[in-house]
């Protein structure tokens, strides 16, 4: 009886994803049949069919994709359909009207999720605050990769709309990943189907922050090893990479790699000559006038190269001053093949043959392995360490432990 269940339980899953991503894309055709035939235009980028029966066959021969805890419960399938059944198409609309003023915010909360989810899990864990101003207690926030983060206001504002619709029911952990994942789909990434149901973290993790987080200058083998600790393959760490697409890096993020590599006061032996001129002119010191502070290889701001903002991106021409509608797409690996990776860790994956052949692969063929290599790695890591059932809490605020938590201990 069990096993039917379980089995009637899938099916059900199937069909409401399956309708889901008929809608998405139904959708997205209407928008495609109102432009021109241009497809380079589009944006967002129509859903590739391939990720949705990928995903699909993955559920079906994959039983552990369900993030299950001792008592058996798991992530669902609109987790909250009987409790506040508005919840994702809320978060859908306003991050629609957010983008529509502030695009860069698909790329901040791109780089938030990944700080958040890829320490102790998808938990939320990152926007707590020091409740009581001790600060011989450091929080997650304030470790230095976590200091450049952005994008804490927007999800703030979602939640806000969420809770006065429906009071102490969805989790901030549970926006953020909803909320990146409008975000991909407005910057012309694909959309790809999340199980909800994650709860908030009740605590914060500075020295794991701080020990754990990738850094720009990390070479192949300490960027493999942190993502095999959280079970990410070599193919599934190249394509999570691969979210530099739609951002730019701040000069003071490779300023070391143009002039004091590793302490040696020469720039970067790796550099093409070329491209270290071609750098150099984008990020002299005088024009660097950037915010301050660590970052990991996650970090994304824009999709312009604009030489006062001091930021460079992955544009093949790094001195012409392009937008890309369809950010998701091969150049970031182009770049890579040329030798033209901005920070080091990025250029590092040409440097060992086992993620090499993958920057090949994903530069081969216009985009379209890498975007639904991208979808799966990124329902993967919207999985990682949830918390369920009655772990953790749902919070008020997502700066704040909840009020009952806080009377109880």
């Amino acid at each position: 009886m069990p096993k039917l269940w379980s089995k009637c339980m899938i099916l059900v899953l199937l069909t409401s994803v399956l309708v889901s991503l008929w809608n998405r894309y139904a959708h997205n055709v209407d928008n495609v049949a109102e432009t021109d035939d241009d497809s380079s235009s589009l944006s967002p980028t129509p859903i590739d069919p391939s990720i949705s029966f990928d995903f699909l066959t993955s559920l079906l021969l994959q039983r552990d994709s369900f993030s299950q805890n001792s008592n058996g419960d798991h992530l669902q399938y609109d987790f909250y359909r009987n409790t506040c059944p508005d919840a994702e198409e809320i978060v859908k609309k306003s991050m629609a009207r957010i983008h529509s003023q502030h695009p860069e915010v698909s790329a901040a909360l791109l780089r938030l999720m990944f700080h958040d989810c890829f320490i102790q899990g998808c938990d939320a864990s990152i926007f707590l605050d020091d409740r009581d101003g001790n600060q011989s207690h450091p929080i997650e926030k304030h470790a230095v990769p976590n200091r450049t983060l952005k994008g804490f206001e927007k999800i703030d504002m979602i939640k806000e709309e969420i809770e006065n619709r429906c009071p102490g029911i969805v989790s901030c952990a549970d926006i953020l990943v909803l909320a990146t994942r409008e975000g991909v789909v407005l910057a012309g990434g694909p959309f790809y189907p999340l199980l909800t149901g994650r709860r908030d973290s009740t605590t914060s993790y500075y020295s794991e922050a701080m020990a754990e987080i990738p850094r720009p200058d990390d070479n192949v083998r300490q960027i493999l090893h942190l993502f095999h600790l959280r079970g990410f393959t070599e193919r599934e760490t190249v394509s999570l990479l691969g979210a530099h697409n739609i951002g730019s890096i701040g000069c003071e993020f490779i300023k070391d790699r143009l002039h004091n590599f590793l302490g040696t006061g020469l720039p970067d032996p790796t550099i093409a000559a070329d491209f270290l001129i071609e750098m150099r002119q984008n990020c002299n010191d005088s024009n660097n006038s950037t915010s301050s502070g660590d970052v990991s290889p996650m970090l994304m701001k824009s999709q312009r190269v604009v030489k006062s903002h001091s930021g460079l991106n992955h544009e093949e021409d790094l001195l012409t001053s392009i937008s890309s509608t369809g950010g998701f797409g091969a150049h970031y690996y182009r770049s890579l093949l040329k030798g033209r990776g901005l920070l080091h860790s990025d250029q590092q994956l040409m440097a060992d043959e086992r993620t090499a052949r993958f920057v090949r692969a994903y530069a081969s063929d216009g985009g379209m392995t890498f975007r639904m290599d991208f979808a799966r790695a990124m329902m993967k890591m919207s999985s990682l360490g949830v918390l369920i059932g009655l772990e953790g809490q749902i919070r008020e605020n997502c700066s704040s432990l909840a009020n009952s938590f806080l009377r109880n201990n």
